[in-house]
């Protein structure tokens, strides 16, 4: 068994699986979902929208991370009367406070000491997935549609895996075509943030705040603009761009008053619609959400409704718990790494070859 561990843009916990691979197949054996401890959310959060730290401080948040990721390793196995000699390896993707896959020296920044997840697990850990995709000249991003080919394989029907998180991408698994996977913008980020301004919430629940509103079409149009929904693919993103200061000077360039609710019906909007425009280009097939999002009631009604020759299903309905999918996939790309096969694909992330991800920490 390996044990995959994520922790996503939204912040909203430490997502845990165990789960044994073959080959051709993928059994989940335990998943639980674990909170972040409300000052290490705070701090992340003013990390990742750049607010100024010193060196002393990151270094501290990343002990932080590895000493909660530890602990919630052995929570979980005690939950679940597992030794840690039960347990090959933990794939730990760690927290993104940074992601930058363009420019003269493009970087990705996850803490989490995978150093403190070892020893205090006693469990081999493999981490830092990103960063040698980047070193061959990919975006380090996304890395699930490895795994999304894996579980779900193509066969004469396109599929689109949808994975909402606080940002979206998607996996495109076509007939006879190279897998295309590529974040399409924000998920669950922004109205996740204005929910918890205004309502004091940490999330809008089925959708509820949002539906009591009315779309801007006018905001929405201008949000919609942003340069990056032009990018072409390989593209990756994160809260580095789509962060609440980002909205403050949307909704300061619109300057016409909105009440809350209209703008939380209108991000919502917003993220239907930049999911929806890149979901079309591929015909029509089926559209299988995983991640946060899909538990949205009003997001998932929208979707439907923006792709109306699209099947719009959770992957519940292909039998794949959806809460844990990203935690399966950092699972099997510990398993990868382990047997010293590739897991990433060049032609989603722009790496020059295929390549083993993740750098193994071992407990002694």
């Amino acid at each position: 068994m390996y044990i995959g561990i994520m922790s996503g843009t939204s912040l909203d916990g430490i997502d845990m699986v165990a789960a044994s691979f073959s080959d051709q197949s993928v059994t989940l054996h335990h998943q639980a979902e674990y909170p972040f401890p409300e000052t290490l959310k705070e701090k992340l959060i003013a990390l990742s929208q750049g607010v100024p730290v010193t060196l002393e401080e990151i270094g501290t948040i990343d002990h932080f991370l590895g000493k909660t990721y530890a602990e919630a390793v052995n929570r979980f196995l005690n939950e679940n009367s597992l030794k840690s000699e039960d347990i090959t390896a933990i794939g730990c993707h760690g927290q993104t406070v940074f992601h930058k896959p363009t420019g003269p020296m493009p970087f990705t920044m996850q803490l989490g000491d995978a150093n403190i997840i070892a020893a205090l697990t006693g469990i081999t850990t493999v981490a830092d997935f990103r960063r040698k995709d980047m070193a061959l000249g990919g975006q380090g991003a996304p890395l699930v549609p490895a795994f999304h080919q894996f579980l779900f394989g193509t066969d004469s029907t396109t599929k689109v895996v949808l994975n909402i998180g606080g940002i979206a991408n998607i996996s495109v698994l076509a007939p006879n075509q190279s897998v295309v996977g590529f974040d399409t913008g924000p998920g669950n980020m922004l109205m996740d943030s204005w929910i918890s301004e205004h309502q004091g919430k940490p999330y809008d629940k089925d959708g509820a705040w949002a539906a009591s509103g009315a779309v801007n079409p006018a905001l929405l149009n201008q949000m919609l603009s942003e340069g990056y929904f032009a990018q072409p693919a390989p593209k990756s993103t994160g809260r580095e761009l789509f962060h609440r200061g980002w909205l403050e000077a949307q909704l300061n360039a619109f300057n016409q008053p909105l009440s809350p609710e209209d703008v939380q019906a209108t991000l919502l909007a917003f993220t239907v619609q930049s999911i929806a425009n890149d979901v079309a280009r591929y015909g029509q097939g089926e559209l299988l959400v995983c991640g946060g999002g899909a538990r949205n009631k009003a997001l998932m009604k929208g979707l439907q409704a923006a792709l109306p020759d699209w099947q719009v299903m959770t992957t519940d309905d292909k039998g794949v718990n959806g809460d844990s999918l990203e935690a399966l996939a950092f699972g099997w790309l510990a398993h990868q790494a382990l047997e010293g096969k590739p897991g990433n694909l060049p032609d989603v992330t722009g790496a020059s070859r295929p390549c083993r991800l993740g750098a193994i920490y071992y407990p002694d």
